[in-house]
């Protein structure tokens, strides 16, 4: 069953916002990483650099708090520091849950590797993985800050299991540990939780198993906190209407690399949680115009009213130019500012929001 986003939606609108109508605008999670960064994530390798981990930690500090600025500066409603202390969104959890192991990249694709960890025993929830860094970027943010997590089933079924009889297992115990860590951020002040499930759209047979994993995340967790669940790529039918039953607040799904084909999935039946629209593309180093991505928000509003419409990229934007990512960021916020005034005139007819186009 959906919680209650309208609940814990509002908390998200700036007091200065000009326009009766709210878009919530926000990101997935991880963007760009300066260059001189990357530079230090080498030097503190080399055994004759005397670069160490205290300045690694001074340059990873530096870095979020320049890209926490720089979605504020694009307007954003809710910012994340872009996951610059992140490397790959498993290897970076299973580092810190005991249970986990890894032996070396194995071969994913053409020419590129995946440091796929194994799990060797059951694991266990030893220490927060990601308070201090919502906490450090909660100090340097004026605008909320959205917590990014890699979910129990990617964490579960993205490495290789040796410790349980069934991988479903593994993705619970799992599940009972993203508990844990949500009650750790809400107990550390984050209000604004993103659940991210990539592997779901690879085998979306097993959208029970998401159910039941999601069931233990939020077991607990007040209605005032926002629970969002990312998807990225698949064939979206296959999971739809079943989601509707998920406990979520926001489903965040790609749309935009599909050229939106897969629209009229969430149309029939009635789409319940709210929606975060992908309205630009992560995967082209081409900054939609303002016009384009206003287009694609009114896709949006052909699923869901307004009140429940999320304006967000497609995936996270870390692969891309980082003068891209911010282009395509600020062009967004300023698109959904003017949908919102357009609405605010009667300007769009709800039950065709494309009839202009």
């Amino acid at each position: 069953m959906v919680r209650v986003p309208d609940a814990n939606r509002d908390q998200f609108r700036p007091e200065s916002h000009p326009n009766d109508h709210f878009l919530l605008t926000t990101v997935v999670g991880s963007y760009p990483k300066p260059k001189w960064l990357n530079r230090a994530d080498d030097l503190v390798e080399d055994p004759d650099s005397k670069f160490d981990a205290d300045d690694l930690a001074e340059a990873h500090d530096d870095a979020c708090r320049l890209i926490t600025h720089e979605h504020e500066r694009a307007g954003l409603d809710t910012v994340v520091d872009g996951e610059m202390r992140r490397n790959e969104m498993v290897e970076f959890f299973a580092h810190r849950i005991p249970g986990y192991e890894f032996n070396g990249p194995v071969k994913v694709w053409g020419h590129n590797y995946f440091d796929k960890p194994s799990v060797v025993e059951p694991v266990e929830y030893d220490e927060p993985w990601l308070v201090d860094e919502f906490e450090f970027t909660s100090d340097v943010a004026e605008r909320p800050v959205k917590v990014p997590i890699t979910g129990p089933y990617t964490l579960g079924f993205w490495a290789f299991n040796e410790a349980y009889e069934t991988t479903e297992d593994l993705v619970y115990d799992l599940a009972d540990l993203v508990n844990e860590e949500v009650e750790a951020l809400v107990e550390a002040g984050a209000q604004y939780i993103q659940i991210d499930e990539p592997a779901l759209a690879t085998t979306p047979e097993d959208h029970a198993i998401v159910h039941e994993a999601l069931d233990r995340i939020t077991a607990g967790i007040d209605d005032d906190v926002r629970i969002g669940l990312h998807v990225c790529y698949g064939d979206y039918s296959r999971i739809y209407p079943e989601l509707n039953d998920f406990p979520i607040d926001e489903f965040d799904v790609e749309l935009c690399n599909g050229d939106y084909e897969q629209v009229e999935v969430f149309t029939d039946p009635e789409f319940e949680p709210d929606l975060a629209l992908g309205v630009v593309d992560a995967h082209t180093a081409e900054v939609e115009s303002v016009a384009e991505i206003k287009r694609n928000i009114k896709q949006g509003l052909r699923i869901v009213p307004p009140e429940k419409l999320t304006i967000s990229p497609d995936c996270g934007l870390k692969l891309l130019p980082r003068e891209i990512a911010y282009g395509k960021t600020e062009n967004m916020v300023t698109a959904a500012r003017e949908v919102e005034a357009e609405l605010d005139a009667g300007a769009i007819d709800l039950e065709n929001p494309l009839a202009d186009e």
